[in-house]
């Protein structure tokens, strides 16, 4: 079986094609192919609340293109989920019926809380006794979840991303909101690590030079994060080989990363490196395997 998920965030826009492998019982996801194209709805909808016209025919194209990879590999199902920037966009119904009647393909716009259930399908496994606040800072929104024993306890999603506090797209009412809402939590069920999600938390961790399943303290971020703000942006470009579309958000992302692991009073992190377009596997799986196997991982 090959599954697809096709992932329309507020910065790019990601499709990811896996192979689905049964190991005695226990099924592994193996990436076989994947492309990501920074789109940037978000910095059109954040400031003028439309998708531009020229956005809009680079997004036709690009799902063509992505149409046809899936059936050079003889892809069995997949799904299609737009979040914040098709959330606020005033002219999303257009483009999605454009979509539907060009192409047959059907795009769900999902609410923050449904992207943080998908994001909760694959960290799961990552988790351990301690009590864990997850992170999750997209372009246009940010996840948050508390777990105690593997189970989530509280959850909220906030309208704030690094396009939008970039762009100066946020308030000083949204940071106290996010603020209030961690502290509250934090103090009923005390996490003690962070875990972060994210295309920009995984390249700190990349950059921090950690290794894969140990975690990164907040200092480290600190410095990283001070080490590239001091940076001009073509030498973010050309010395620490940053996309372009990266090299500006990273920092706006990681105020957000490093402001709730202060409000949450937690000095560490694990970095998993999956997202949503993981847990869009995951739900995949589950909806069309006639058999429930346990998943074991995504490669």
């Amino acid at each position: 079986m090959k599954l697809a998920a096709i992932d329309i965030g507020s910065n790019a826009v990601r499709c990811q094609i896996s192979s689905v492998l049964n190991q005695n019982g226990h099924v592994f996801f193996k990436k076989v192919e994947y492309v990501r194209y920074a789109i940037r709805f978000g910095e059109d909808v954040f400031n003028t609340g439309y998708i531009s016209d020229v956005k809009i025919e680079k997004f036709i194209k690009l799902l063509h293109a992505f149409q046809l990879l899936l059936d050079v590999h003889d892809v069995d199902h997949y799904m299609i989920c737009a979040t914040s920037a098709m959330r606020s966009s005033l002219n999303a119904p257009e483009i999605i019926e454009r979509v539907r009647q060009q192409l047959g393909m059907e795009i769900q716009v999902i609410e923050g809380e449904t992207e943080a259930e998908l994001i909760n399908k694959v960290i799961y496994k990552y988790l351990d006794e301690r009590n864990y606040l997850h992170i999750d800072v997209g372009g246009g929104s940010t996840e948050f979840n508390i777990y105690v024993n593997r189970e989530k306890m509280a959850s909220q999603s906030f309208e704030q991303g690094s396009i939008r506090h970039m762009h100066n797209r946020d308030s000083s009412q949204l940071w106290n909101s996010m603020r209030e809402w961690i502290e509250t939590n934090s103090k009923k069920y005390h996490p003690s690590r962070a875990i972060g999600t994210g295309g920009n938390i995984n390249k700190i961790f990349e950059i921090a030079g950690k290794v894969s399943g140990k975690p990164i303290f907040r200092k480290q971020i600190e410095e990283v994060a001070a080490r590239i703000s001091a940076m001009p942006m073509q030498d973010r470009i050309t010395e620490l080989l940053l996309n372009p579309d990266r090299a500006d958000v990273i920092i706006p992302a990681s105020e957000i990363y490093l402001s709730a692991m202060k409000w949450a009073k937690v000095e560490s992190m694990i970095v998993p490196s999956v997202g949503l377009k993981d847990g869009m596997l995951h739900s995949l799986y589950e909806r069309y395997h006639p058999e429930r196997f346990v998943i074991s991982s995504i490669s």
